[in-house]
């Protein structure tokens, strides 16, 4: 899975990466190394300019809520128990299926967390869980595939700028071997080659969608342990990322 990651390039950056046509943000994001859900995050999306137009979708930059609430969901509760998205599942899973047919998006990242059971106990004669953080060997960013969705608040009236609420999801796979040792799991990364292909709201929610999500090419992530202070969402700050010493991984 991917319950936490760190994003910090700022808005200018992203548009570079991205090649953003239009920046949908009111302010600027605070650089997050401790990224959890329910909070706001970063998505590149497509997009008309404007409900009305019928000009072709332009690639736009938002901030969205991590934790989808799907459009037919009585109230936003259920956002945080859906913060990942299974591909071997996500086209007919009723919770994400309208999303993946037509609100896809990447979700840029530096890197994310995975916590690995170590011989370590507990008090409790629990494993010891280490956390390491694994990003693209080059340091480039990661755009992980996610969906989106637009929720309509039904107790705010219709006057009220908040009562659509914009979430996500990061699309998960089986992670190889190098990784798998690890957690089983990871984020679906898209290439820059396909990006606009999973974008574009005008492909069908095809699952042959999925064919353009392959997980990492050997040797283009890494790993490296870092301290237990990332598991407090509380706690932030670049020196999260800082590697540790470990005596059992």
């Amino acid at each position: 899975m991917c319950g936490r990651y760190a994003s910090s390039r700022r808005p200018e950056d992203l548009v570079e990466e991205f090649e953003i046509a239009e920046v949908r943000v009111d302010a600027p994001l605070p650089a997050d190394y401790n990224v959890a859900p329910t909070k706001p995050v970063y998505a590149v999306v497509e997009r008309p300019p404007s409900q009305e137009s019928a000009e072709p979708p332009e690639r736009q930059l938002r901030v969205l809520t991590w934790g989808l609430v799907p459009s037919w969901a009585k109230d936003s509760r259920i956002g945080s128990r859906l913060i990942n998205a299974r591909k071997e599942t996500v086209a007919q899973k009723p919770a994400y299926r309208r999303a993946f047919a037509a609100r896809r998006c990447l979700l840029p990242a530096d890197g994310y967390y995975e916590w690995y059971p170590t011989s370590q106990l507990t008090r409790s004669g629990k494993p010891v869980k280490q956390p390491f953080f694994i990003r693209r060997r080059d340091h480039g960013v990661l755009a992980m595939a996610g969906l989106y969705e637009i929720w309509r608040d039904p107790e705010l009236p219709e006057d009220d700028p908040g009562r659509f609420r914009w979430t996500c999801t990061v699309l998960t796979t089986d992670a190889p071997d190098e990784l798998g040792r690890i957690h089983d799991r990871m984020p679906l990364l898209v290439e820059p080659e396909q990006w606009g292909a999973w974008l574009d709201p005008r492909h069908p929610g095809d699952p042959a969608l999925l064919d353009l999500l392959v997980p990492a090419a050997p040797g283009l992530l890494e790993a490296y342990p870092v301290g237990q202070r990332v598991n407090n969402v509380r706690n932030n700050g670049p020196e999260l990322l800082e590697p540790v010493p470990v005596e059992d991984s």
